[in-house]
């Protein structure tokens, strides 16, 4: 969970225990979070976890079964969208065909009352404008831009009225690869630009671990772990956020054996595995269900012969699969004993050894502090 700032003033958006109920649906169940003023968080997760409905929440969309929703000091229990210091980009953006780009993002200031001036309207235009690079523009029609050109407007539009909270719908969704990835670096520089809040929903990994200070993974209308992309990564707290986060090799087994930082995990063959339990685990008592787990860029792979200083465990394997993908490459190897793991060598490991391909005799093996004893749920 996150750590509850000490003044009230630190933060722009708290859940106090909020559920959410469709007919004999929770969709999220008795949550508590505190989002950091003027940081980008994110909620992710699969369909179905509650990320959704929570943005949904803040933006008045949907009102809490129980509990309360903060904005600033101030309960948005009952409160309507149109009266929260909210803005929002959606997936699909909702963009005016038949408006100029200039006359979508002026849009909300013109239903402004009293009326705004034409003059200060046209200026706080041209000024978002030039702060998501669209400048010179302002007379195109919606289809005359590409889809990065599109989502900055629909930000623009989000961003004209200076919003304290700006929401996030899965934004980049609807773009290419590359494009995504150059939108990600975009909206992060946006977001340290205008110094507000961001709230992302995605259900992509590398579009939250990329560019959020704070993610939070959701499962069944529940918080499963906080914290920053390292923590996540290299300190799940059980095998859903390993497994959800980046690639991973599980081992299931039964804990054989309590140490001081970690245990021995017992496979179903009587092989025995040891690993370190992360910052955040709570240690399992001998017998419990648990696993191993190792992130697949930890373990080695060399030719049969090499030597294996310094590896904890070692085993005989076979190339099963090899995918080549620029600054890796990922192997899938069966290992004696642990069946099929995943392996990922990087290019300088490739350039000296020469590389692998399928059917090759292989040793696998990785260090002792790169393997995690984790709960199963």
């Amino acid at each position: 969970m996150p750590t509850q700032p000490e003044k009230p003033q630190d933060f722009d958006i708290e859940f106090r225990a909020v559920t959410k109920r469709f007919a004999n649906i929770i969709a999220v169940d008795d949550v508590s979070l505190a989002i950091q003023r003027g940081s980008f968080f994110s909620f992710l997760g699969p369909s179905g976890c509650g990320k959704t409905t929570s943005l949904r929440l803040i933006a008045g969309f949907e009102q809490p079964t129980a509990g309360d929703v903060m904005i600033g000091e101030k309960s948005m229990v009952g409160v309507p969208p149109y009266k929260r210091p909210v803005n929002m980009v959606f997936q699909h953006y909702a963009l005016f065909p038949h408006f100029t780009v200039a006359d979508n993002i002026g849009y909300g200031l013109r239903q402004q009352k009293p009326r705004l001036d034409k003059r200060e309207i046209d200026a706080r235009v041209s000024e978002t404008l030039e702060l998501v690079r669209l400048s010179g523009y302002e007379g195109r029609r919606i289809w005359e831009l590409s889809g990065g050109q599109q989502q900055r407007v629909a930000l623009a539009r989000a961003l004209i009225n200076k919003p304290t909270v700006l929401l996030l719908d899965e934004p980049l969704a609807a773009l290419d690869r590359k494009l995504r990835r150059d939108m990600q670096i975009e909206l992060q520089t946006l977001q340290r630009d205008v110094g507000i809040t961001f709230v992302l929903v995605t259900h992509d990994q590398e579009e939250a671990l990329s560019m959020s200070d704070t993610i939070c993974i959701m499962r069944r209308g529940r918080i499963v772990q906080s914290g920053d992309a390292r923590e996540l990564y290299d300190e799940p707290v059980n095998r859903y956020v390993a497994d959800f986060v980046g690639k991973s090799n599980f081992f299931e087994g039964r804990i054989a054996e309590t140490r001081n930082a970690g245990a021995v995990l017992r496979l179903s063959d009587g092989r025995t595995i040891a690993g370190r339990y992360t910052n955040s685990a709570t240690p399992l008592a001998v017998e419990a269900k648990a696993c191993v787990t190792v992130r697949p860029e930890l373990v080695s792979i060399a030719a049969v012969g090499t030597a294996t200083e310094g590896m904890a465990v070692t085993a005989a394997a076979r190339v099963k699969n090899r995918i080549y993908l620029g600054e890796q490459t990922e192997y899938l190897v069966a290992a004696d004993g642990l069946g099929d793991i995943l392996v990922m060598a990087s290019k300088s490991s490739e350039m000296t050894s020469g590389g692998f391909s399928p059917g090759d005799e292989v040793v696998i093996g990785w260090p002792d502090n790169a393997a995690l004893v984790l709960a199963e749920a």
